[in-house]
């Protein structure tokens, strides 16, 4: 047998990569250690140090390489078919690797509330935020909506209701059940407010008695 042929840093750090998340994804992030990461990828322990301080940085640097970011249409002319597009990436996420080893840390009991607060931080956040955020900021800079409209709840709609879906029945939702979300939820809440009868600056009625 041949021996092996050296990796390069880069491979070396795609293997380090999957070997987290499937290890986070078996045995959670209470029980994640170095020796069990370089199991997997075939690495010493001691090569991990020398990029990674411990087993979580190297699940967090795993997990933001691997989150997807929906790539909005350049002419920004489909909103409804870029929020579906988003969910559908979403559904695809949820059953990579990377899906897997979020659920398995969201889950995970031995998690810290410091653990929760750094995946979002350092992952979500910085990846877009949820993942229909990055459209509908694309589409309010471009004069769709106002940018007022994109709330903490707006961007946690479709998010939310895959999730519900997913745990209601078992199963993923599919592309009609996302065209759904899209149409019955997320775009009415983006829709701007029609002025109601009541005049906002002194309360009175716009209608006369």
């Amino acid at each position: 047998m041949s021996p092996r042929t050296r990796r390069s840093a880069e491979e070396l750090v795609r293997d380090v990569h999957a070997a987290v998340l499937e290890e986070t994804a078996e045995v959670g992030v209470g029980r994640l250690t170095m020796d069990g990461i370089g199991r997997r990828a075939g690495a010493a322990r001691t090569t991990l140090y020398r990029r990674w301080s411990d087993p979580v940085e190297v699940l967090l640097d795993a997990l933001y390489h691997a989150h997807p970011v929906e790539e909005p249409a350049p002419g920004a002319d489909d909103l409804r078919g870029d929020l579906v597009g988003a969910l559908r990436l979403m559904v695809s996420w949820m059953i990579s690797p990377a899906g897997r080893a979020v659920a398995a840390v969201l889950t995970d009991p031995a998690r810290t509330p410091e653990m929760s607060e750094a995946l979002f931080e350092r992952v979500f956040s910085r990846r877009g935020g949820s993942f229909t955020s990055t459209v509908m900021h694309h589409y309010a800079a471009r004069g769709h909506f106002p940018a007022e409209r994109i709330t903490p709840v707006v961007t946690d709609i479709g998010e939310a209701l895959v999730t519900k879906r997913m745990m209601d029945t078992g199963a993923l939702p599919d592309d009609a059940y996302l065209t759904e979300i899209v149409d019955q939820a997320i775009l009415p809440a983006l829709a701007p407010v029609r002025p109601s009868a009541v005049e906002v600056g002194d309360g009175r009625s716009s209608s006369h008695s």
